[in-house]
């Protein structure tokens, strides 16, 4: 319902004064768990209710003889007293489903939502003489609807595999929205030895109390989650400012304005730990029944999702693993093809220099061998030729003894290549006249 035309549940039909109608109203609802009330004069002046108005509307209120909007001002800014204002005028009844009100201000502030009907009561003479409110609260039923619609909503983000950090964001912000009072949620996530926590959400705590938190340890008495994550069970902290768990963080607590702190472990199918889920308070506070239930359902859900983030990353980084193997073996087997491709082409080259080694050597065993040596330069020796020289150039020139050898000492890369002896052998065993200079160190 709109807040101008607003209906209120819990504007009640005031009571015709002397009318016994009433007294029986009264009998009749007085244990019902619906709200009843009998409001007299436009002033909506509270005549009587029953015990179901007083608890809903919070029993520090529980008078009659006032008119509603003092009983309870916050009505007139919903467009409540306004509503009870034009029933009273018209004598038209109203009816309303699912109606929103918060009741009370302050610590005391709560959302409700109520099924109702505000019937117009008159005189004998048809005169409307006040207004009876009868309603049903259904926050329950709203609540638990709104519950299981972002439940299922958490459950198709696990099954499409949103992100980690999406999922468990969306989850805390969905139960600060679904809580009753105002509630600070908080996931840690396990390292895979349990040891240590890390931030994993916490959309309403301060930036300085999560990075605070961020990696504590598990372990006895360490906060309420470090302890919870510890025990593998729920740990409930009622104090911060008295519990002795909370000694070493109950400054940086006080700094965050937060007063109660519920943990729960987050544990997977086989009992190993994922981490935990706290709900944290500004004031000091003890869990209701409805309060632990609904941390054993995100509990749950939160382990859901952890599994199924854990067993993505294994495949993913097995999936990299066997990436990275197959490019190593593409990487060896191309390093392979090129090995044989060089080898072959170096057995081409060699095969190719043999050939032509035997031509060079076909060529020169053509070539006359002359009877003086060639090595004497511009003045020429008329020495025996002895010996034969070439070099890696492919030049050869045969020579006496005393200038191959000089030749050798001075051209450093020039070699005996003699066919007969096999090169150096026939400088080795030439004749023993020459014995002494020939062995002098070589060089070349």
């Amino acid at each position: 319902m709109t807040a101008a035309p607003g209906r209120h549940p819990l504007d009640v039909e005031p009571a015709v004064v002397g009318h016994p109608a009433q007294e029986d109203l009264q009998v009749l609802f007085g244990q019902s768990i619906a709200v009843f009330a009998s409001l007299t004069g436009p002033s909506h002046v509270v005549e009587t209710a029953n015990p179901a108005f007083f608890a809903t509307i919070g029993e520090h209120r529980a008078r009659v003889g006032v008119p509603l909007a003092e009983l309870m001002p916050e009505l007139a800014d919903q467009g409540f007293i306004a509503l009870l204002d034009e029933v009273y005028r018209t004598g038209e009844p109203h009816t309303g489903r699912d109606v929103r009100v918060v009741l009370d201000t302050g610590p005391h502030a709560r959302e409700a939502f109520f099924d109702f009907t505000y019937e117009a009561r008159r005189d004998g003479e048809g005169t409307v003489v006040g207004i009876r409110v009868i309603g049903v609260e259904t926050t329950q039923v709203k609540h638990a609807q709104q519950l299981m619609a972002e439940h299922r909503a958490l459950l198709e983000q696990i099954a499409r595999q949103a992100p980690l950090t999406e999922v468990l964001d969306g989850m805390a912000r969905c139960i600060e929205d679904l809580a009753p009072g105002e509630v600070l949620v908080s996931v840690l996530l396990a390292d895979p030895d349990g040891r240590h926590l890390h931030h994993g959400a916490a959309p309403s705590l301060p930036d300085f109390y999560n990075q605070a938190i961020d990696g504590i340890a598990t372990g006895e008495g360490v906060g309420s989650c470090g302890t919870a994550a510890h025990r593998r069970e729920p740990v409930v902290v009622t104090d911060i400012a008295t519990d002795p768990f909370w000694d070493d963080f109950r400054d940086l607590a006080d700094r965050a304005g937060l007063a109660a702190c519920w943990s729960t472990p987050i544990l997977a199918r086989d009992g190993s730990l994922l981490g935990t889920f706290a709900m944290y308070h500004r004031t000091p506070r003890a869990p209701r029944e409805s309060d632990l239930a609904l941390a054993r359902v995100f509990a749950g859900t939160a382990a859901l999702a952890i599994e199924r983030h854990h067993d993505e990353q294994a495949r993913r980084d097995a999936e990299a693993r066997a990436e990275a193997a197959r490019a190593e073996l593409t990487k060896a087997m191309r390093a392979e093809r090129e090995l044989r491709a060089e080898a072959e082409r170096r057995a081409e080259a060699a095969a190719e220099l043999a050939d032509r080694m035997r031509a060079a050597e076909t060529a020169q065993a053509a070539v006359p061998h002359p009877e003086q040596c060639r090595l004497g330069g511009p003045d020429g020796c008329t020495a025996p030729a002895e010996l034969k020289i070439a070099d890696a150039w492919g030049d050869a020139a045969w020579g006496c003894h005393s200038h191959a050898e000089e030749a050798l000492l001075t051209v450093r890369s020039a070699f005996i290549a003699n066919e007969e002896l096999g090169g150096l052998a026939a400088y080795i065993n030439r004749r023993p006249a020459r014995t002494r200079r020939a062995e002098r160190p070589l060089t070349g």
